[in-house]
């Protein structure tokens, strides 16, 4: 397979470009990485902190895929997690908060490469299978949400949970969320509730559903044969989905443009899940909730992932470089009062004016990644195929 393109940063080349040794990770590492005849694995390596990614985690990985993809040998990619409570929790927030108070520029590459990864997978030259068992949350998604073959079992919880911080969605989460059915993406993303497995293939987010029981048998049946394979051999029917049951309400409360409108649906509605997702809606950052309806707007009419990737680092700079994240992630992380004090503390005091100017372009700080359509063909071809 030829290499993957070259891709420059705002941090300079990329893991991506550089083709970093991957042999270069220790056994023993965030990230262990091994091989098994003909299946590559990436094992995230934090179980304490249930995989939370680091910027190294990052780089490591996308070294190891840009040198799995010159080798003949490597038949598959498989990602799983250490412990037993999650894939990955997201990126690791704590770390977003110092960088932020100390360090900004290093948030801005930290998200710079995790984008750069998030387009590799998605257009990555081989089967990338991610099992995303039990918790798999914001960073999670992006590193699994974007593989060819995402399988889920009956304890996944599946979510974007950014606004609870004053952040918005990332890693591709707003084009996730933006090509759900109907408005149940927006309603994920503004209350930042999760969804089950049987949800995330009913919203396009997962593709084939495997009792956990039987995990190991798909690991080793990656071993002996071909992905697709693999799965189709494990897989059973999803049970029914949640939320698609709730699709009526959720369409009709979630429809337009404004964060304001849509709470004053929810309050009205004589379904008490609706009123209940209000209450949910009223504790975010007026900003991140504001930033977050224009973000899945602006999503659902870009045509790729590279597109909505590079819309949304301009929104995480922007964001970050604001009051809302530094405060929300003291409230839930740091001080864990879980009383953050948002500026503003109103929709009301958030002008269209503050909205669009967390989309404005970056000049040379621009995240630039290779835009190929033809990957969008080759994953729906694959997925068709796998079905």
């Amino acid at each position: 397979m030829p290499r993957t393109d070259s891709i420059d940063t705002p941090c300079g080349e990329s893991a991506v470009a550089a083709g970093a040794d991957a042999s270069a990770v220790q056994a023993d590492g965030e990230v262990l990485l091994q091989r098994d005849g003909p299946l590559a694995r990436i094992i995230l390596n934090r179980p304490k902190a249930l995989n939370a990614l680091t910027h190294d985690m990052i780089r490591s990985i996308a070294a190891a895929l840009t040198d799995w993809a010159d080798d003949a040998a490597v038949q598959t990619v498989l990602l799983t997690g250490s412990g037993d409570r999650a894939l990955c929790a997201g990126g690791d927030i704590v770390s977003i908060y110092r960088d932020a108070r100390s360090d900004p520029d290093e948030n801005a590459c930290f998200w710079a490469d995790e984008y750069t990864l998030n387009a590799q997978i998605k257009r990555y030259p081989k089967p990338f299978v991610a099992l995303m068992d039990r918790i798999v949350l914001g960073g999670g998604v992006g590193l699994s949400g974007h593989a060819t073959h995402r399988v889920v079992t009956e304890r996944t919880r599946l979510g974007m949970p950014e606004t609870t911080i004053g952040f918005v969605p990332d890693v591709g989460g707003t084009y996730l969320y933006s090509r759900t059915p109907g408005e149940i993406g927006t309603h994920l993303a503004l209350t930042a509730a999760t969804m089950t497995g049987a949800d995330a293939i009913a919203l396009g987010l997962a593709d084939s559903f495997i009792d956990s029981a039987k995990l190991d048998s798909l690991v080793d049946a990656l071993t002996r044969m071909p992905a697709a394979a693999a799965i189709a051999q494990l897989a059973s029917p999803a049970p029914p989905a949640p939320l698609s049951t709730e699709r009526t309400w959720i369409d009709a409360c979630y429809a337009g443009d404004d964060v304001a409108t849509i709470i004053d649906r929810l309050q009205k509605s004589s379904v008490e899940a609706a009123q209940e997702a209000a209450d949910a809606i009223l504790a975010k950052s007026p900003t991140a909730l504001s930033v977050t309806l224009a973000s899945l707007r602006r999503a659902r009419d870009l045509a790729t992932l590279e597109e909505v990737l590079e819309q949304e680092y301009r929104v995480s700079l922007r964001m970050v470089a604001g009051h809302d994240v530094i405060e929300g992630i003291r409230a839930q992380v740091i001080d864990k009062d879980r009383n953050p004090a948002w500026q503003p503390s109103t929709l009301a005091g958030v002008s269209d004016a503050d909205v669009q100017a967390h989309f404005a372009p970056l000049g040379d700080r621009e995240l630039r990644l290779p835009h190929k359509i033809t990957n969008e063909t080759r994953q729906t071809t694959e997925r068709e195929a796998t079905a």
